[in-house]
């Protein structure tokens, strides 16, 4: 499967300003910009798109494999913080939060770092990656 997204820039680096839209239409000609990328201003950027992208890819993962060690009921919310510094993605740390019913905190920690591993944006990005998990 295939999946893809599109960019339309106009301008220079700092002044111009884009759109950015996906096959599904989640995104359609969705607004960023430097301000939005380097001075925090209320639009998306690419750096909390990989966020969404890896806390989304690493709950999945975390899924699969409570459900492959016999656990099926649970709830997992994911955190994933994106250090962008002096224009390079520096680190990836993802924190989850989870509810899983008869597991010991031993064999969850080992499921968080396995899927911290293995899912695949974890495997696409090229920095440091770090995963911490409670259970509730």
């Amino acid at each position: 499967m295939k999946n893809n997204a599109t960019a339309v820039w106009n301008g220079s680096g700092k002044e111009g300003s884009g759109k950015l839209s996906t096959k599904s239409k989640v995104l359609s000609e969705v607004s960023y910009s430097y301000k939005s990328r380097f001075e925090g201003d209320n639009n998306t950027n690419p750096e909390e798109l990989i966020a969404a992208a890896h806390s989304g890819c690493f709950a999945m993962k975390l899924s699969f494999l409570l459900d492959a060690a016999g656990f099926s009921d649970k709830t997992l919310t994911v955190n994933c913080e994106i250090d962008f510094v002096a224009g390079q993605i520096k680190s990836s740390a993802l924190s989850v939060r989870a509810r899983v019913p008869g597991i010991t905190n031993e064999a969850f920690q080992d499921l968080v770092q396995d899927a911290a591993e293995n899912c695949p944006v974890s495997q696409l990005l090229n920095t440091e990656i770090t995963a911490s998990g409670i259970l509730e």
